[in-house]
């Protein structure tokens, strides 16, 4: 795993993962440092590693029910597991289809993420320039896999504390 920087004033932390495991395992030490009102933006490319972090999320936060891509269904809700510690929902969003609507901010708006963003964490893959309004502060999370299906992560905090928690990771 690689260290963080200093990128335009603000804070980011750039891991590499070796497998798909490390990239599961990253996102349940990612789930410490979250709380409820989180709102993560995943980005990169189809098979990145965005679902697998997600899983990885989803287990370090204790939610109930498997993690599986919302491609389809465009949003799910995981609600905690009290039983296994989870204090906190996962509200996991696609946005990739959304891409081609006329007004995707409007199809956003349908999904009510407002409406549970104070109480859970969400995650929405793909959804850059649609879904940071929901929210003061947010974590950007770069994904890409190398030919060889390394992972390399980049966060980039958005106001907030979020450099001083991300720093944490480090």
């Amino acid at each position: 795993m690689s260290g963080g920087a200093v990128s335009g004033g603000a804070v980011s932390l750039v891991v590499t993962l070796p497998t798909v495991a490390d990239t599961r395992a990253f996102g349940r030490r990612l789930a410490g440092v979250l709380r409820a009102g989180d709102l993560l933006l995943l980005s990169g490319p189809l098979g990145a590693g965005k679902t697998a972090l997600t899983q990885g999320l989803g287990a370090g936060l204790a939610v109930l029910g498997d993690i599986t891509s919302p491609t389809f269904v465009i949003a799910r809700v995981h609600r905690p597991d009290p039983a296994r510690g989870g204090r906190v929902a996962l509200v996991h969003a696609d946005a990739y289809r959304l891409g081609d609507a006329a007004d995707p901010r409007a199809e956003i708006d349908d999904l009510d993420l407002d409406a549970s963003v104070d109480e859970a964490v969400t995650v929405v893959e793909w959804g850059e320039g649609m879904v940071e309004q929901l929210v003061d502060a947010h974590l950007r999370v770069r994904i890409d896999r190398r030919d060889d299906d390394t992972r390399v992560v980049a966060l980039e905090p958005v106001g907030g504390d979020w450099a001083e928690r991300i720093s944490a990771l480090d």
